[in-house]
């Protein structure tokens, strides 16, 4: 029999016994680091806790923290270390600082349901150590009001306290990013009556973490109302232990896919950019806003809505002052300024909640298009009139669950100059108003009806849909008629009643062989310096007004004297003491 070859372990049983020594040696080193770690976390986590309480100068509670040997981020062997329940109080009473309210229970400023972060098995002596990255989860921060603070400071005559002098620790560690998701900031207000700010974060890094210096940020939050994605960048901090709230921060941001008709009574799609600054506290902030097709809920016309606004924001309840807005509306510029202020409701508990926002607006327009803002309010994709117009008003939007146009109220003036209709049966009649009222009915025939031109003033008030018009004075060449009554938004319903002053006298407006037997009426119609006045009426809608005389007014009218001033009291001769009401009777022929 042939002799069998013998395998390699048992040619070279040495590198067995070597790689079975390897491997008891890895095991025993395994577990001696792992006890080691076991016996070194009380410490550890000790150590976090003093740490934390002497850089915020609070109560530290952590729940629990193990390590344990891991591979790292970029493959790297070393120590992972991961807690839970990390707890961290309002400062209690820092250098110069001491609370307000001492007795008051507190809740924690900062809670953390979970953390961890890796250190690589290698250190060189002198050099810090590097934690790539820290990872936190369910990070809720709790600023309490500006009150809760009540800074003491040194009094002239005493020389400040030395600042013990600390040893350097044997081991400086370095950070490189923090990754924080679910992160819930609610910032506290001193202001009687008001909710905090609640700002739900889905996700943050902060990087260039170094004492006494400001962070860098990168966010991603979702906006609640409008619903919309909203990124941001900036610098936070240093961070100001004596009121966190006085933190300074600086920043930009983009808000991109905002959704109008989260808000009752408009719709479109919003963008905006801009930047901000200031402390967590008071904000102020730049920017810009683009909506290509904004428009009112119940009606059909979007438009490009544009604008640019300077505000202050109150970080601790979310109250906004504007000042100002400029904005873009199709061509028309406008200008506002107020506040945006949360209103708040008692519920059967005695606590309160929020039922929306009051807007206060002083409103300005000049030289707007009339058509941009009648369209905006129709469902016609023309506008039945065209031309400049001015407004100054103030816009008064209370918190409710009805449409925006049903809660809003809008009171001011405006001026409408240039103005022409678009329907020429319409601008027909404007002309024919025109010209009889300058005693030019022949040139009826041969006169564009677009020439003429006609303008309007009136106070105004906008109120469920409906505006009231207590004084409107419309005017073209020959014409000046006064009107009070009320037009409705929705169906553009008219009802106006008022008094047509026309240069011309009744002959004059017929012209011809007409006019010459219409003479003797004309004293009926003469008041007040016009050469005719007669009651009028409008109703019908935007697209099919009715125009009327009113006769009954036309009975009434007291003829004018040629004698008589313009405004005179006309009297009967029998009775100088009453007033003369009626229009002389005809008096018979005498046969």
């Amino acid at each position: 029999m042939a002799n069998q070859r013998k395998s390699f372990a048992r040619r070279h049983p040495w590198i067995t016994w070597l790689g079975g020594g390897a491997l008891v040696a890895i095991a025993a080193l395994a577990i001696t680091v792992t006890l080691l770690a076991r016996r070194a976390e009380p410490y550890l986590r000790a150590r976090i806790v003093a740490v934390l309480s002497d850089r915020f100068h609070a109560r530290v509670e952590l729940d629990s923290f193990h390590i344990s040997l891991g591979n790292g981020l970029h493959g790297e062997w070393g120590v992972w270390a991961r807690g839970r329940g990390l707890r961290i109080w309002p400062p209690a009473q820092p250098a110069g600082v001491q609370s307000s309210t001492p007795d008051q229970p507190l809740q924690p400023m900062i809670q953390l349901d979970e953390f961890g972060f890796h250190v690589p098995l290698r250190y060189q002596p002198g050099k810090p150590v590097n934690i790539s990255q820290v990872r936190l989860n369910g990070l809720n921060v709790h600023l309490p009001p500006k009150s809760h603070f009540l800074h003491v400071g040194p009094s002239s005559d005493s020389a400040p306290s030395p600042v013990p002098s600390k040893p350097s620790p044997f081991v400086e560690f370095r950070l490189g990013s923090v990754d924080c998701t679910a992160v819930h900031l609610e910032l506290e207000t001193s202001k009687p009556g008001k909710l905090p700010m609640q700002i739900a974060i889905a996700h943050i890094r902060v990087t260039g973490i170094t004492a006494n210096a400001a962070m860098h940020f990168d966010a991603e939050l979702t906006n609640p109302k409008p619903i919309g994605d909203i990124h941001t960048t900036g610098a936070f901090g240093p961070l100001q232990l004596s009121d966190p709230g006085e933190s300074p921060v600086a920043g930009q941001y983009s808000f991109d896919r905002a959704d109008l008709s989260d808000i009752k009574g408009i719709a479109g799609i919003l963008s905006s950019t801009g930047s901000y600054q200031g402390t967590l506290r008071d904000i102020t902030v730049d920017g810009e806003t683009d909506t290509p097709d904004f428009r009112l809920s119940q009606f059909d016309n979007s438009f490009d809505l544009r604008t640019k606004f300077h505000a202050i924001v109150d970080g601790t309840d979310g109250d906004t002052w504007l000042d100002p807005v400029n904005a873009t509306l199709g061509q028309s510029p406008v200008s506002a300024k107020g506040q945006v202020v949360r209103v708040l409701q008692p519920d059967s508990d005695g606590s309160q909640h929020s039922i929306g926002h009051d807007i206060s607006l002083a409103i300005n327009v000049n030289q707007g298009r009339i058509e941009d803002f009648v369209r905006l309010g129709s469902h016609g994709p023309v506008s039945p009139i065209t031309g400049d117009v001015s407004v100054r008003a103030a816009l008064e939007v209370p918190p409710g669950q009805d449409r925006v146009e049903q809660r809003m109220t809008l009171k001011g003036q405006f001026d409408l100059n240039q103005a022409q209709f678009n329907d020429s049966k319409i601008q027909s009649r404007i002309e024919q108003l025109s010209l009889r009222g300058q005693g030019r009915p022949h040139d009826l025939k041969s006169t564009d009806p677009n020439t003429i031109v006609s303008a309007m003033h009136s106070n105004f008030t906008l109120a469920r849909g409906t505006i009231s018009l207590p004084d409107l004075a419309y005017t073209v060449p020959g014409a000046d008629i006064n009107l009070k009554g009320t037009y409705v938004l929705d169906g553009g319903a008219l009802n106006f009643t008022g008094t047509a002053n026309m240069q011309a006298t009744v002959s004059q407006m017929v012209g011809g062989w007409k006019g010459f037997l219409l003479k003797p009426a004309d004293r009926f119609f003469k008041k007040d310096g016009a050469g005719t006045s007669v009651g009028i009426h409008i109703d019908g809608t935007r697209e099919h007004p009715n125009f009327g005389i009113d006769m009954k007014g036309i009975k009434h009218t007291l003829p004018q004297r040629p004698d008589q001033q313009p405004g005179q009291q006309t009297t009967h001769p029998e009775s100088p003491q009453s007033p003369y009401v009626h229009p002389p009777q005809p008096v018979p022929p005498q046969r």
